[in-house]
């Protein structure tokens, strides 16, 4: 039983996850007055926005201003490469499928999980938390022309309308938080951050569950609607991940970044942010399945992958004394908790580069 307690509280966030989708699904006629208002997921979503900004903690962006190459090439992955690699979607999916993929590979890098994942890995978690930071910040701008490029000839769509309202609702509310922070707020914010996190996944919850509905609304009467369709979303969703994270891989390799550099690049340059993602499918109209498909995949995937590394140095994935082996044994039970943990500096960097040139 205390096995079984365990995993629930390790992984309460995905379990609630499918919750939400089986209530917006089950219970679509009680819940779609509030999902159908826009007033409401726009207060939402800034809500959601304004506590991770509350809780982000970036200040170690500073340090990768001296070689900032390994994070504008992870910018490049997560801004150009992930959507040319959903591309393949709007001819092989349905329209709805299609849309909600392309919209999930054009939202910015997560907001603290990529950097939590590349500190537990032995990387440069402050390159990760640049792209981060950088993404979240230009979403405004880049989705908006993304979709209007990719899209833009199948529907109408006015980048103009949805440049506002990410700025409104994603960009300032997340802006505000991190000032709210610095002017007053830091050290309570420090103290309260895994409060305030599960207040933000909460949240989420509540928009994947509106997201459901929208879904099940759609779906409803189309006989191609069925498991068959969502394979193929889940194959191709979970596919565009793990190409660019190994494209990542080999770009940073070609540049010579550091082993350090390298996994920064793959985990932020491949991730991709829920919240935001589900605030553009809703006001477009598209299925939020893939986005579902997609950040659950990567917190799988990637959680694997940092496993593999932190068992391949030991030493690394412990950086930072006492405090960086608690900050990696939170970071498991945390799998999709994007602000809940503070960065520090990663003290094993150096190690890392002479066991391995090529992680």
């Amino acid at each position: 039983m205390r096995g079984v307690w365990g995993l629930i509280s390790r992984q309460w966030f995905l379990l609630a996850l499918v919750l939400s989708l089986a209530i917006g699904f089950g219970l679509t006629d009680a819940v779609r007055p509030l999902a159908a208002s826009s007033v409401v997921r726009s207060m939402l979503t800034a809500s959601v926005l304004f506590l991770m900004g509350l809780t982000l903690q970036a200040d170690s962006i500073r340090r990768n201003l001296r070689s900032p190459g390994p994070s504008l090439l992870a910018i490049g992955v997560n801004v150009l490469l992930v959507p040319l690699l959903a591309l393949p979607a709007l001819w092989l999916l349905s329209p709805e499928m299609a849309g909600g993929l392309i919209v999930t590979s054009l939202v910015p890098s997560t907001l603290a999980s990529a950097a939590v994942w590349t500190r537990k890995a032995g990387g440069d978690d402050a390159a990760a938390m640049v792209v981060s930071v950088v993404t979240n910040l230009a979403c405004f701008l880049v989705a908006p022309i993304g979709l209007w490029l990719i899209l833009g000839r199948f529907t109408e769509i006015s980048p103009r309308d949805q440049v506002v309202s990410l700025l409104l609702w994603v960009v300032i509310p997340m802006v505000l938080g991190q000032v709210v922070r610095r002017i007053a707020l830091e050290k309570w914010a420090t103290s309260q951050r895994n409060r305030l996190s599960t207040l933000a996944q909460i949240g989420i919850l509540v928009m994947v569950c509106f997201g459901s509905v929208a879904s099940a609304d759609r779906m409803a009467g189309r006989v191609e609607s069925g498991a068959g369709e969502i394979v193929a979303v889940g194959a191709m969703a979970i596919s565009v991940h793990v190409v660019a994270f190994a494209l990542a891989i080999a770009a940073a390799r070609a540049i010579h970044a550091p082993p350090s550099g390298q996994i920064a690049v793959a985990i932020s340059g491949s991730q991709k942010t829920l919240m935001v993602g589900l605030q553009i499918g809703l006001d477009f109209g598209v299925s939020i399945l893939p986005m579902i498909i997609y950040h659950v995949g990567q917190l799988m995937i990637d959680t694997v992958i940092v496993q593999h590394w932190a068992k391949r140095y030991p030493a690394e994935s412990l950086a930072g004394g006492s405090q960086g082996g608690e900050v990696a044994r939170r970071a498991a039970s945390v799998t999709s908790r994007e602000n809940s943990v503070e960065t520090e500096p990663n003290d094993a960097i150096a190690a890392l580069k002479k066991r391995d040139p090529g992680v």
